[in-house]
């Protein structure tokens, strides 16, 4: 196998996600790139090689279990194991004005939407690529969530969190609870599982109605990508620090 270390990135066509993908690019990493749209895909693709990058692209939705399964196998085939899992693929679900989703009328369907991609989705993609992560000297693991996900902060009235997202929010806590769990099994292994939050980017996801950028916004996933063996594990940052579950 190649000495130069691979990393996958879901939702990489655009985004943070593509300036995560740049910035593991541009420290020369090879870059998976992942997206449910292989049109956009290819774009970002020949974009980051335009760049320098040693990027290939990963036809990716983390909803399905056969696209999960066969993005595995050609990340096997083209680096023989994976040294970076950044799983920043997400959605919001439909909000209403100023972003808000009503706990009181919350369409179901919608919850179990946006939880099959932020948490089931990351589950089925981490354990699809855990094979290849163990054959990595220093694997990383990191999910992408949002400070809208801290509990804490959510139950403090003193703190501004944003508006009430009761599909979203709660999806990225569970998250976020998931990967305790996974840091937890992990103790004792060389594997690093850690949450990042990118902060408010403008992005289409938020109507580009952000004050940080896409580059920002990849910053702290790129630096938890990145620990060096015996860094944290099971935490959860920003670019201040940790934040409080």
């Amino acid at each position: 196998m190649s000495e130069t270390k691979t990393a996958l990135v879901t939702g990489a066509n655009k985004g943070i996600g593509y300036e995560i993908a740049a910035g593991l690019g541009a420290l020369g990493y090879r870059v998976g790139v992942g997206a449910r749209d292989e049109a956009r895909l290819g774009t970002a693709v020949e974009k980051l090689r335009s760049a320098g990058v040693d990027a290939f692209g990963v036809p990716l939705d983390v909803t399905g279990d056969r696209s999960v399964t066969e993005a595995a196998d050609l990340v096997e085939r083209r680096a023989g194991r994976l040294d970076v899992l950044v799983n920043n693929a997400g959605i919001s679900g439909p909000t209403g004005p100023g972003w808000v989703q009503d706990p009181t009328t919350l369409d179901l369907d919608v919850l179990r939407a946006v939880v099959e991609t932020n948490v089931i989705g990351v589950i089925r993609v981490t354990n699809a690529m855990l094979p290849l992560l163990r054959r990595s000297a220093s694997p990383r693991i990191v999910n992408v969530s949002s400070s809208v996900a801290s509990l804490t902060r959510q139950a403090d009235p003193d703190v501004e969190i944003g508006p009430v997202m009761a599909a979203y929010a709660p999806s990225k806590s569970f998250l976020n609870a998931v990967t305790v769990q996974y840091a937890r099994r992990f103790t004792g292994t060389n594997i690093l599982i850690n949450v990042a939050c990118p902060g408010l980017v403008a992005t289409d996801f938020t109507g580009f109605q952000a004050p940080r950028t896409p580059e920002q916004g990849a910053a702290t996933a790129i630096r938890l990508a990145t620990l060096p063996d015996g860094g944290p594990t099971g935490s959860f940052f920003e670019d201040d620090g940790v934040i409080p579950w």
